[in-house]
């Protein structure tokens, strides 16, 4: 299948995977009254899911990977090349996996790393959509690692869009404001129920539920939190116990130095740029409706 194909197959099916996940957040939500438009949601949005990404796609594909393929071309290894293209994505699902449990409980440990990742954690409020909020450096690394290997060990060019659509999916659906039981699957699988537990802001829960895709790492090494669906068993409380700011810039300079950001309203400068984004958002407002009622507004007659 041409490359270009796949890719509409793929953006097509992530398009209809969002417009389940919306609705299946206001069907049976996990956790009850939760808006749509969240605080940070437009942040998550635009700055980490669109612009972010796409400079980050650049960057990792473009100016880290290729120069290591240049220098670092394992395909002649034959190792995974001729394996059936639903192996490979099994094989690199599995072992990225691994990768993340170990990585991903390495920051909770190290206070440095924590840095590149408590981005990750700092919503209140944790939806689909927060799981994309996630510090550059900590994009970089763990992209880099991911398809890295995809590439050099020349896996089918198919490899990739694949996998980039089951990350997204399973990324999407673990952070998702949903309510959710999967039986048995739930030792295999991760699920919403384990991933919300690890975004609570609680002590116990901060060193659990390390799992992405794949739940049975928790279960084998011990690092599993799983109170059970009983009434009551749920957490009151996400994101971090310190204050954290609600600015993209501002939170990836956060993790280099320590401020609070409203200390920083004493500079104009700061001042002006801190209020643009809600007061261009107040003046469009303004301005629909406006519009709206000189639209509305009956004609005069005229004789």
């Amino acid at each position: 299948m041409p490359q270009a194909e796949l890719l509409r197959i793929t953006t097509s099916i992530l398009v209809v995977w969002i417009v389940v996940i919306l609705i299946w957040e206001r069907v049976a939500p996990y956790r009850e009254g939760l808006p749509l438009f969240r605080e940070g949601f437009w942040v998550d949005l635009v700055w980490y899911t669109l612009i972010q990404s796409y400079f980050l796609k650049i960057l990792i594909f473009d100016y880290i990977i290729a120069p290591l393929q240049t220098h670092f071309d394992w395909s002649d290894w034959q190792f995974v090349r001729n394996w059936p293209v639903w192996v490979q994505v099994l094989f690199f699902l599995f072992t990225h996996d691994l990768y993340i449990y170990f990585f991903h409980r390495f920051q909770h440990a190290n206070k440095w790393l924590w840095r590149t990742h408590e981005a990750h954690h700092s919503n209140k409020e944790v939806d689909f959509l927060a799981g994309s909020r996630s510090h550059a450096v900590e994009i970089i690394i763990n992209q880099t690692i991911e398809f890295a290997p995809i590439i050099l060990l020349g896996a089918n060019p198919a490899v990739i869009p694949i996998k980039a659509l089951l990350d997204a999916m399973f990324g999407m659906f673990i952070h998702a404001n949903i309510r959710v039981r999967l039986g048995p699957l739930k030792y295999i699988i991760n699920s919403p129920h384990l991933h919300l537990w690890h975004h609570a802001n609680y002590q116990e829960v901060f060193h659990a539920n390390f799992g992405t895709k794949f739940s049975f790492f928790d279960y084998l090494l011990g690092t599993v939190f799983d109170p059970g669906h009983r009434p009551g068993n749920k957490p009151e409380n996400w994101g971090l116990y310190y204050d954290y700011p609600k600015d993209y810039f501002l939170q990836h300079a956060f993790s280099v130095n320590r401020f609070e950001e409203r200390s920083l309203l004493k500079y104009k400068w700061f001042s002006r740029y801190y209020y643009l984004r809600p007061s261009v958002v107040h003046r469009i407002k303004r301005w629909v409706k406006k519009s709206k009622k000189s639209t509305h507004r009956e004609p005069e007659n005229v004789n």
